[in-house]
């Protein structure tokens, strides 16, 4: 990459940081009760533009060839708390919570490259289960100290791409001809979003095992 091109990059990236500051400053002013309808626009404008920013210092970084993209993405992983852990009959992925669909494809790579690496990196070490007939949950668990109007509708949420991208490790397809969705909204100690690819046989008990933790405001 020439210095030009570099330079005009980070000049792009450097314009961004101003306005986010900027939004995050009206977040902190604004009432969230009287206003939030207007916080709530503010947040969300904030995520997308710092989701922004890292991207493209992501692509500077891969263009200029500094690092590994695999390397980079498992740190990256690290930082977004995402984890993986399995059984015999089911594998619950761990991601940071969900945001509202979009349409711009560089917006969800924030997410799902991380996600990919990490399957990736994890499949090396762990033999993985592989579902034909499955059910796939989504626990969105929202931090309960924060207000509740954040919640959202289900199909407002950025599902599908993580579910195409868990489902090329684990599952045969993610149509509805081999799998149940099924989704959950629960309060936690922090924003998270809990996904579980389970056999199908195994659902009625981990639905009991849900009811029973007592965190969940969904109408089962």
């Amino acid at each position: 990459m020439n210095r030009f091109t570099l330079s005009a990059r980070l000049s792009r990236i450097q314009e961004e940081i101003p306005k986010l500051s900027n939004t995050i400053s009206a977040m902190k002013i604004t009432d969230t009760d009287a206003y939030g309808k207007n916080y709530e626009e503010l947040s969300l404008d904030a995520a997308l533009r710092a989701e922004r920013i890292a991207c493209s210092l992501r692509n500077l970084i891969f263009a200029a060839n500094l690092i590994e993209k695999p390397v980079l993405m498992e740190k990256t992983a690290e930082i977004q708390g995402i984890e993986i852990r399995h059984t015999n009959d089911h594998v619950e992925i761990i991601l940071p919570g969900l945001m509202p669909k979009r349409t711009k494809r560089v917006n969800t790579t924030y997410l799902t490259d991380p996600l990919y690496y990490n399957l990736q990196s994890y499949t090396r070490e762990h033999t993985l289960p592989h579902f034909k007939e499955c059910v796939v949950c989504f626990s969105h668990i929202f931090d309960r100290n924060l207000s509740s109007r954040r919640i959202r509708d289900y199909d407002n949420l950025e599902c599908k791409q993580i579910l195409d991208t868990a489902a090329s490790f684990l599952m045969t397809d993610d149509s509805g001809l081999f799998c149940d969705a099924y989704h959950t909204t629960e309060f936690g100690d922090k924003d998270c979003t809990i996904l579980t690819i389970m056999e199908t046989s195994a659902f009625p008990k981990w639905l009991k095992e849900q009811k029973e933790k007592g965190n969940s405001i969904s109408d089962f």
